[in-house]
């Protein structure tokens, strides 16, 4: 089965930088296409960065330029490093994992970016 866990969230301040990861395991990593996704108080959970099997990537214009996504396939890892961070940017983030019609998604790491 499975699983995907999400870390290095927090409070950071505006214009700040902040990497999550999330660590990856139960089955082949490397065939997944993975993506970060957020969630925002009151608002629809969006896609903002994708990486493809291939290392192929896409962002929403909202985070393009500030935000990078990046997948180690040797510690079944993917990464996305945010920078000038804003406070629209406040939100859960979820990682999620996505084979052949199958999503699986992490439990989510809070991201605050507030003076």
């Amino acid at each position: 089965q499975v699983q995907l866990v999400e870390s290095g969230g927090g409070l950071v301040q505006p214009g700040g930088s902040l990497r999550l990861s999330c660590a990856f395991s139960g089955s082949r990593f490397s065939i997944f296409a993975m993506g970060w996704y957020r969630q925002a108080q009151g608002k629809q959970r969006e896609l903002i960065a994708s990486v493809t099997s291939a290392g192929s990537t896409g962002y929403a214009d909202s985070v393009k330029g500030r935000f990078t996504i990046s997948r180690d396939n040797a510690r079944n890892t993917v990464y996305l490093q945010m920078n000038s961070l804003k406070p629209e940017d406040t939100a859960v983030y979820y990682c999620n994992a996505y084979f052949v019609g199958i999503d699986y998604w992490g439990q989510g790491t809070q991201v605050t970016v507030s003076s």
